[in-house]
């Protein structure tokens, strides 16, 4: 007979772990802060419970390698005081036939991530058809050259043909293929920093940029935060290292996607020395981010100094137009698949008029109607339409809340400075504020505490979370306070 499994699901008599996971992971994004959070266990499943072994599961063997070698240890120890029934833990990626590997094995060498745009979704602008055909890696090193180091494999269909061009993107798009085809001695805009929100199309134009650049014969190295952390971590284990920067320094071209994730001092410091060697060597650099570099705040100031020395280009929100027209390339593309799949122009219309917020929800609008074409048989209309997006219809985003717009809101409310706030000073008029302060820029940004506590005059992350729990305590004994931090947080978000 096999081991019973616990399920997370509550069946008869059986214990649920569902309420010591969810705990579990709650505990984790205090501790770590939500960037760690979100990039290393934002995705990390409890699959069962299965005679004192916790399965875990995540969607790649990267995040399961990198998860094995830092964080096993941490989450044993939480889902231990959570629940003393578990011992032990075991990772695997969902869907992988060995699913009863025990955390402590490692792999032997760092396994190539996929790419991003399979990774995340559909490609972020991009008119080929995603989910039909399985895109072709290109590697991301020079031809014929070996090394130790591999950068992430580029997904074909990010190039700078199937990238559609608005008013929001035009700038980007017009530095991009300025920087990607540059054959100059002294490189363009160096380097090349591309910010922008969720699914607006910064990876695909640095991917974009990467494939010119190979055509154009140049050594070039796309890689993702999360790459650049785990190679130099295991170049440090190998005693590689030297090898690693070597490698690094030898290229034409270096692209870094999502450089907000960088975390750990030495591997900063590392990305730091990088940026500057190669910069000094007249090699480029393009950088994407969904932030400016002034608020990297993850990041060594001596970095962001570097990165936003160069151009740096916003890409902003879609615009309707732009929005229209990338829903027509995404529906000719599945149209070539599906030659029976017809929308009407005045759906087309909705859709991007309904759907403000990113090129990934135009594409789930997009098999969300081919979803109803196909299995339905009714024809497309407004109201059909309207149905089967309403999921994707949100409201607006509120506005984007500064730390330091905080600060200056709550000391100017409280008749003290912004200096004052930031102080050492512990009378009751400055720590009332200070905390109330802590406790604002915890719940309505996306900063973490130890991020929140830096910007606090250097304060430790346990004196915001002291704070934290502390106003929000006071908020529910006291209505008078609750009206007043409501008031603030209105002022706020206006």
């Amino acid at each position: 007979m096999g081991a019973a499994v616990v399920s997370t699901n509550a069946v008869g008599d059986q214990p649920v772990f569902g309420e010591p996971w969810t705990r579990v992971r709650r505990r984790l994004r205090v501790e770590l802060g939500e960037d760690v959070f979100t990039s290393w266990f934002g995705r990390l499943e409890l699959d069962g419970v299965t005679e004192g072994v916790a399965r875990l599961t995540v969607p790649t063997r990267f995040l399961k390698s990198w998860i094995e070698s830092h964080y096993a240890d941490r989450v044993l120890n939480l889902f231990r005081a959570e629940c003393a029934e578990v011992t032990r833990l075991a990772l695997s990626v969902r869907g992988s036939v060995n699913r009863d590997a025990i955390t402590p094995a490692r792999p032997a060498e760092p396994p190539a991530p996929r790419p991003a745009a399979v990774r995340e979704g559909f490609a972020e602008t991009s008119i080929a058809p995603p989910v039909f055909e399985k895109p072709v890696a290109v590697t991301a090193t020079h031809r014929g050259e070996s090394s130790d180091l591999t950068g992430n494999p580029l997904d074909s269909r990010l190039t700078f043909e199937s990238f559609i061009v608005g008013r929001s993107n035009a700038l980007a798009h017009a530095a991009a293929e300025r920087v990607a085809r540059d054959d100059g001695a002294t490189p363009l805009y160096n380097p090349l920093y591309l910010h922008a929100g969720v699914g607006l199309g910064k990876t695909h134009l640095i991917q974009a940029v990467a494939h010119e650049a190979q055509r154009c014969g140049k050594r070039v190295i796309y890689l993702t935060a999360d790459r650049f952390m785990y190679g130099f971590v295991a170049a440090l284990k190998a005693q590689t290292a030297l090898a690693f920067k070597e490698k690094l320094r030898g290229i034409d071209l270096l692209v870094i996607d999502d450089v907000q994730f960088l975390q750990g001092k030495s591997i900063q410091q590392e990305f730091g020395h990088t940026i500057n060697a190669l910069l000094d060597a007249g090699r480029q650099i393009v950088v994407a981010a969904d932030r400016p570099p002034a608020d990297l705040e993850a990041l060594d100031e001596r970095v962001c100094s570097r990165l936003a020395g160069g151009l740096v280009v916003e890409m902003a929100s879609l615009d309707e137009e732009l929005r229209n027209r990338i829903l027509m390339a995404r529906i000719a593309a599945v149209q070539s698949v599906h030659p029976a799949f017809s929308v009407p122009a005045p759906v087309v219309s909705y859709v991007a008029r309904v759907i403000t917020t990113n090129g990934r929800d135009l594409d789930g609008a997009v098999n969300r109607l081919l979803a109803h074409s196909t299995l339905s048989g009714s024809e497309m209309s407004l109201e059909t339409a309207e149905a089967a997006i309403r999921d994707l219809v949100r409201t607006k985003d509120p506005k984007r809340v500064k730390i330091e717009d905080i600060q200056k809101l709550v000391a100017s409310r409280y008749n003290v400075s912004r200096a004052d706030i930031l102080s050492e000073r512990r009378t009751a008029a400055v720590v009332k504020p200070r905390q109330i302060a802590m406790y604002l820029s915890k719940i309505l940004t996306l900063r973490s505490l130890p991020e929140i506590g830096r910007r606090f005059g250097g304060r430790d992350h346990t004196t915001v979370l002291h704070a934290v729990r502390k106003i929000e305590k006071a908020v529910g004994d006291d209505s008078a306070l609750n009206e007043e931090v409501e008031l603030l947080k209105r002022m706020l978000q206006e």
